[in-house]
């Protein structure tokens, strides 16, 4: 199995460790480092956090805004369960989710599963692209959607325009993804994601 081991998200001054580390409890698995590549509108990616239930969605939303994110969806119910959209202070498009609609205990903030979703133009060719590279495939849904098993960041490949829209942004933009994935070795996919090799 090809893993990410860690996700590095570029700012311009590289500032904003905190808020990963902090406001949504993510320890080493996102990095920070400063960019001057520009970049303007969707960067094509969402970064997906997955919770036990509702109550620590809203706790993690309640830290992230404090901590100068921007809500662009409120947390609410779904067909498949609770959760909202926030973007960081560095542009970077956060959705929380809980596994349960129902809280079952006290709050922990604790994040079960955190999920790079990427934006793509072809699914069935990207999804090509990274067997191709050793990844296996964890599920497929033909043109709209495929996951595959990288570990303990999950991997998902989305339509671009879905992915923009189930964030509750425009599709448009423009410049550098603005994320680096650490994985077992370099490469760039066709929609110009860039992985490094792990330390």
């Amino acid at each position: 199995m090809t893993s990410i081991a860690h996700l590095t998200i570029e700012t311009d001054n590289g500032s904003g460790r905190e808020f990963y580390t902090d406001a949504l409890a993510l320890g080493e698995l996102v990095q920070v480092q400063p960019t001057a590549e520009p970049s303007s509108g969707f960067r094509g990616f969402t970064l997906g956090l997955v919770t036990a239930q509702p109550d620590d969605v809203d706790a993690l939303m309640s830290d992230a805004l404090a901590a100068g994110a921007t809500e662009l969806k409120p947390a609410a119910k779904s067909l498949w369960g609770y959760g909202g959209v926030v973007q960081a202070p560095d542009g970077t498009i956060v959705t929380l989710a809980s596994e349960s609609k129902k809280n079952t205990g006290p709050v922990t903030r604790e994040v079960s599963s955190v999920v790079l979703q990427l934006g793509v133009a072809d699914v069935v060719g990207s999804r090509r692209f990274y067997e191709g590279k050793g990844f296996t495939v964890a599920k497929s849904y033909g043109r709209k959607y495929a996951e595959l098993d990288t570990g303990r960041i999950s991997l998902t490949l989305n339509r671009r325009r879905d992915l923009a829209k189930n964030a509750g942004v425009a599709e448009d933009g423009a410049g550098s993804h603005r994320i680096r994935i650490a994985g077992s070795s370099a490469f760039t996919d066709p929609d110009g994601y860039a992985w490094v090799a792990a330390d």
